[in-house]
Formats: C-alpha cells, structure tokens, sequence
C-alpha cells in the first residue's frame, strides 16, 4: 500500500503511455472533490466542489480546491465531468470558469440546471453537455460512459473513463438502495458489464466505509415522517439539504395526506425547488404550496415549513429561528424535524441550534432520537459488492476523512486486493497508471484556498491564525509619542484594549515598565520604530503572560513627534 510522504517532490513529465491521476480536493476530507486526469498531455477533471469552514476558520465562507497545479493548462482542459448536484461536487465551479469560461460541463439534466442557476448568479452562462446513464461520449482521448447511482440527490451519475493506457471507473457519490423513491437503481449490471472488460483503477466513495452492512431504504422513513405529522398539533418546520429533492418530496407528501399546507424559506431552498418542480423531479399538487407571507393566514396546525439549517449554518433560517432572529418565530409546541445526516465537524452547531430551537418551545426531532435520515452513502457491505463485482486491478479510495478511505482500503484488502494495488493518497498527490500498475510519483501544491467575501485567496494561514488569536484572547494596542530624533518617549503610553478579559486598571502596574523600556532604549540611541515596536511588544506580552497567563494580541504603535 502507498503512503504519502512530506519529502515528496514535483512529479516527474507523463510517460506516453501512462494515465495520471491528480485529486485536488476530496482525500482526507468531506468536501473539495475535484480529481485531474491527464493522457497525452490532454486533461479530463471529475468534480470541482467546495468545503466548509469549521470554527477554526473565522470569516471563512467557502473553502475551494487549488487550481494552481492546472492554471497553466486550462486550454488542456476537453471537460468537466459533474457527478452530482451536490456543493462539495459543483460549488466551486463558478470560481474555475471565472479563469477559463468556456470548459465543457457535462453532466445529468438536474446537475446542469442546478450548476447553469448557480453560475447565472455569477453572470457566467456556461457550455454544457447533456448526458444520461447509458450514454458514451468520447471528449479528446477519454471514452467516457455514464452510470446512474441511487444518491440523495436525484440524477447522480458514476463515470467509467477508457484510455490506450487503461480502464477506471469513478463511482461518485453512490449508495445501493434497493427502493429508490424515484426507482432509479444503481446501475449494477453496467458496472459488472464495465468491470468485466477489465477496469485497471477503481475510485470509489470512501464515506461510509466504517458502517457495517447495506443501507436503509429512503422509503423507510416515510412512516417516520408521517408518525411526526400525525404526533404534531402546531407548526411544523423541516430543516433538510436544499437538494434533498427527495426528502422534500416525503414532507410534501405528508404535508398533503394531513391537509397542510406548505412554504419554502431560504433562497437556496425556494431555487432548488423550483428548479426540480420544473423538470419533473418534484411533484406538487397545484394548492399544496404558499408563499411564506402567507403563513399567518394559516392556523398553527395548517402549515408547514421546509428550511435549510440542519447543520447548524450561522446565517441559514433555522440557526436565525432558534435564535430569534427570523421572521419566523419559534412558538411553545412547534415540531422541528431535522431530516439530514450530522456532516463531520458539525456537531457543536447543531446542538447549539437544537438546544436554541428547545428553549423556545419547540419539540425537536433528530436522528438521534428518530429514523428520519438515511446516508446517500454506500456502507461497508455495499463497498464490498461493487469491488467483488468489479474487480478492479488497483483501487484508489476517495471521499473521505483517512479513517474512511483507510477502511475502504480494509475492505479491499478483504477480497483478495493486494497491498500493493491499493494506494491511500492525500490531496495533491500524483498517481500514475502504467501497465495495469499504479504507483505514486510525486505531488502538486493543494492546499486550501479560503473565500471571504469578494476575496478568493487573499486569506491566508496567517490571517486565519490572527483571527483565532482576536478570538480567544482579544487585543491590546499600545500607542507611544516618542521624539523622532533622540527616541525619548514624550508622555505616557496609551493603552486600548478589546476582549482581553483584562481590567482597564491594572494597566497601571504596567505603564512604568515600559516607560522604563523605552528610556533605556533611548539611552542606547535606538530609535528604529520597528525596533521600538518590538521592545513595546515584548514588554507588555511578558507581563500579560506572567501575570494572566493569557496570550492577546498586541499591537504596538509608534508615533514620531
């Protein structure tokens, strides 16, 4: 098994006859799923997706893949082939055709709606390529054929890629359900139809790998939903993933057999929806649907919401209703039901908002106290199949956090794969296909790329750490008049401070030292103002460290006279 290494290099130039692999994004995490493949110096990408930020990126609205490793090759570029309509597989797309606007999107007629929507907001109007399962499409030297696979969004797609040097199939995300609320399978017999022409490197969804068995079946948890409808005697609000087309079509459901009546709230929510109404995704009776204006015209046990919120998201419309600062009001007696899964690092989120949405009132039901979510994602017994059934020669496991793919790799291992045919890579790591054998080679720069506001990758690490630091332990500046000649400081130092947690008074015992400081410094005929920032700095850190054991951050300044 492969292993990559800190002392990797840049990989060495593309033999003629080998296929490389390159992932952006996706490996040692749930999100950013982009893959690069390169033949003949020619470029196909699979997915182009973000992450979101978690506690320890303030500020952070969108995490996105380093497209450095390609930016000079853009015009290489035959596709981008979109699995899904997911974010973390289309949400940075818009940022990629901002650099070169007119690269093929392929994908399902759901996916190119959602993404075409998405990218209208950016003022790019795209080139699309339309696919179903069954198609093959050549785009340069790559073979494409598509696959469908049951996902918690409607119209997923896996992507089998035929080269000269080699076969692989990229499942995407993918589940096996075998009662599909749309009844649209995963394509098994396809992928053993695929595998038995001979499929050299398999990568395949890594989520749920360390979840024994097969998956729950989505049509498991309409009575789950209608037990809740039947429970509830007030205002019922769902929060759920504003592409969970088909979750929204369960509520909408209950919603009609209860005679209730329903609204949309969030723009996401109300875009998707009407996308999916539109093509045929989504039925809704002619009276079931109001405009959230409407609401108060409604009795309590007439109406229900459907909301995005469910991973706790600091602006989303359920995290504002729990904290009371939402149009809509949490009343003593609404059900909240939140029919998602919990994303890794969401936890706290979500338990504020449940804790939020309880104090209000509100009885909340979750997956931790009901079946009202299944994952979209194969477990360990489904994984198993698809490796049985395909047979790959090597296998690459992709999104996922380690522990995932390192189960994946388990798995694998378990029927038979050897070791050496299983490679565990990390993000920007480079792994060649040549005669049927996959190797790691090198690795590209991958590391993240922080959206705030308008800014795309102005943020840095260093930024980042200064926003924790203003966090957790506030600021203090101190403002000196010194004399610009002789460095002798003129008054007393001023003092300012915000979050520090410490009393404005007992900077007293502090002025004198660095006055004393200051006026050794002038004694010594320093006058360098940087040089004097650093004294002020390290004066005062010295002395909130010993005295507080706290670590704010200072900021001295230093005014000529």
């Amino acid at each position: 098994m492969s292993h990559p290494h800190p002392e990797l290099g840049p990989p060495p130039p593309l033999a003629e006859d080998a296929l490389r692999v390159v992932a952006l994004g996706g490996l040692g995490e749930i999100g950013r799923n982009m893959t690069v493949f390169e033949y003949r110096g020619r470029l196909l990408i699979v997915d182009c997706g973000v992450l979101f930020p978690e506690e320890e990126q303030p500020g952070v609205d969108l995490i996105l893949p380093d497209f450095e490793y390609i930016r000079d090759r853009l015009d290489d570029v035959e596709a981008l082939v979109l699995t899904h309509g997911h974010e973390d597989h289309i949400g940075a797309v818009p940022f990629l055709l901002r650099e070169r606007p007119d690269i093929p999107l392929v994908g399902s007629r759901l996916t190119l709606s959602l993404i075409t929507a998405k990218l209208g907001e950016h003022r790019i109007k795209p080139e699309t390529v339309q696919v179903a399962e069954g198609e093959r499409r050549p785009f340069g030297p790559f073979d494409l054929e598509f696959f469908s696979v049951n996902h918690s969004i409607p119209d997923a797609l896996a992507v089998g890629v035929r080269t000269p040097a080699g076969s692989l199939l990229h499942t995407g995300d993918f589940k096996m359900d075998q009662l599909p609320l749309d009844g649209r399978l995963t394509d098994l017999a396809g992928f053993a139809r695929f595998g038995a022409e001979g499929v050299d490197l398999l990568l395949s969804d890594s989520t749920n790998a360390e979840v024994p068995g097969f998956v729950t079946s989505e049509s498991d948890i309409a009575p789950v939903i209608d037990k809740v409808f039947d429970q509830a005697d007030q205002r019922i609000i769902v929060a759920c993933f504003a592409s969970h087309i088909h979750r929204v079509q369960q509520v909408l459901d209950a919603a009609k057999a209860h005679g209730r009546k329903v609204a949309f709230v969030g723009r996401s929510m109300v875009r998707n929806m009407n996308i999916a109404r539109d093509l045929g995704y989504l039925h809704v009776p002619g009276d079931l649907l109001v405009d959230v204006k409407q609401l108060d015209d409604l009795r309590p046990d007439e109406a229900v919401l459907i909301s995005t919120g469910s991973q706790g998201e600091p602006m989303s419309a359920l995290t504002r209703m729990a904290n009371r600062d939402h149009q809509i009001r949490i009343e003593e007696g609404d059900t909240v039901l939140l029919a998602s899964s919990l994303i890794p690092g969401n936890e706290n989120s979500v338990n504020r908002v449940i804790n939020g949405l309880t104090r209000w009132g509100a009885k909340v039901v979750h997956k931790g106290n009901a079946l009202v979510h299944v994952s979209g994602h194969a477990p360990a017994g489904e994984l198993m199949y698809v490796l049985n059934m395909v047979k790959p020669r090597n296998l690459l496991p992709v999104h996922g956090e380690w522990r995932h793919m390192r189960a994946h790799a388990d798995i694998a291992r378990r029927t038979g794969m050897a070791d050496s045919n299983i490679v565990i890579a990390e993000d920007g790591v480079a792994v060649d296909l040549h005669k049927g054998r996959v190797r790691v080679v090198g690795k590209v720069q991958a590391g993240y790329v922080y959206v705030d506001g308008t800014s795309v990758g102005d943020v840095t690490e260093t930024a980042l750490k200064d926003r924790r630091i203003l966090g957790e332990e506030g600021f203090i500046s101190v403002v000196v008049a010194v004399d610009s000649t002789s460095g002798k400081i003129l008054g007393e130092p001023e003092i300012h401070t915000r979050g520090s947690g410490i009393d404005v008074e007992a900077y007293d015992e502090v002025l004198p030292k660095i006055q004393d400081a200051l006026d050794r410094a002038a004694g010594d005929g320093i006058t360098d103002p940087h040089q004097l920032r650093q004294l002020v700095r390290r004066c005062i850190g010295r002395w909130v460290s010993d005295t507080y054991r706290r670590r704010p951050m200072i900021v001295p300044v230093i005014v000529e006279v």
